[in-house]
């Protein structure tokens, strides 16, 4: 399996009362399927997964397995602090017939290289899926997946991929550099998509996809077509949207988002607060920036 091209985090959707809001769920997973993604993740960062009990997050993959019924592959988070409750969850969503897991560093504890190495291989031979590590330094403490590291996980067969969300350009460089061909590097932070594809990235896990998907399946297929100008133009697009995600905790921005484009998914769980007023319109200022996106 080559994991590539813009596969959206997809946020949560939730009714009033923060409970799951599954029938939005199927109709958002169609929105973003429609405007051409090339996957869907569930259960990651942006998608609250943190705030959800084992039983919602089966829920949540049951229905997204079920309802993009193969037209994309789906991918679900299963990163937890213990390696038992990761390989947990990890079978589960095999269980529940997912194309591949998405495993972040523990958030709370600081392991040591030696102690993420032993952390993920135990995770991939537990299951037949693929695992895609996730480097996220912003949300985990500073705690980072070093280069050695990654290329050492590179050599289990069944981890086929990184999403680095630390920012750092030659991180993610590093990454493409050290790993094989079969491997695929996938860039988090929004902003620097178009730069990545140059240097080797296969593609995307865009919080803003959920936002203007088509926007970030154009910095990926123009890239493909060779049509670099085009890929940069939409990168530039693209990333007033992204910088304006800052003015709420996420996923709020994102929710907030898409509230003011009339495609609510409801509320995120507390203590995560709707954007003020004030915020709100240099959200509406950001997307209008971008230009029209949504049909």
């Amino acid at each position: 399996m080559q994991i590539r091209g813009i596969i959206p985090p997809v946020a949560t959707p939730m009714r009033a009362n923060e409970d799951l809001d599954l029938p939005r769920l199927r109709w958002f997973l169609d929105h973003l399927i429609n405007s051409g993604v090339h996957g869907v993740f569930v259960l990651g960062t942006n998608s609250e997964f943190y705030a959800m009990d084992e039983r919602e997050k089966q829920q949540v993959i049951a229905t997204a397995v079920e309802h993009v019924h193969g037209r994309v592959p789906v991918f679900a988070g299963t990163g937890a602090e213990s390696s038992r409750e990761a390989v947990r969850l990890t079978k589960m969503a095999e269980n529940e017939g997912v194309q591949g897991v998405s495993v972040i560093t523990p958030y709370f504890i600081m392991p040591s290289q030696p102690e993420i190495y032993d952390h993920y291989r135990r995770i991939a031979e537990s299951t037949r899926l693929p695992v895609v590590l996730y480097n996220n330094p912003s949300t985990c403490g500073g705690l980072k997946i070093e280069i050695d590291t990654v290329a050492r996980l590179a050599e289990i067969p069944n981890i086929l991929g990184i999403k680095d969300s630390s920012g750092d350009l030659q991180n993610t460089n590093e990454y493409i550099r050290v790993v094989p061909e079969r491997f695929s590097v996938l860039q988090g932070r929004d902003t620097l998509i178009f730069q990545s594809l140059i240097f080797g990235a296969r593609g995307a896990v865009p919080a803003t996809a959920n936002i203007a998907p088509k926007i970030l399946v154009e910095i990926y297929e123009a890239f493909q077509r060779g049509d670099q100008a085009a890929s940069r133009a939409a990168q530039i697009r693209l990333n007033p949207i992204r910088l304006s995600l800052t003015l709420g905790t996420a996923p709020g921005g994102v929710k907030a988002a898409l509230n003011l484009l009339g495609m609510s998914i409801g509320p995120s769980r507390s203590p995560v607060a709707p954007l003020p007023p004030d915020k709100l319109q240099k959200m509406r200022a950001a997307l209008e920036s971008a230009g029209p996106f949504v049909e």
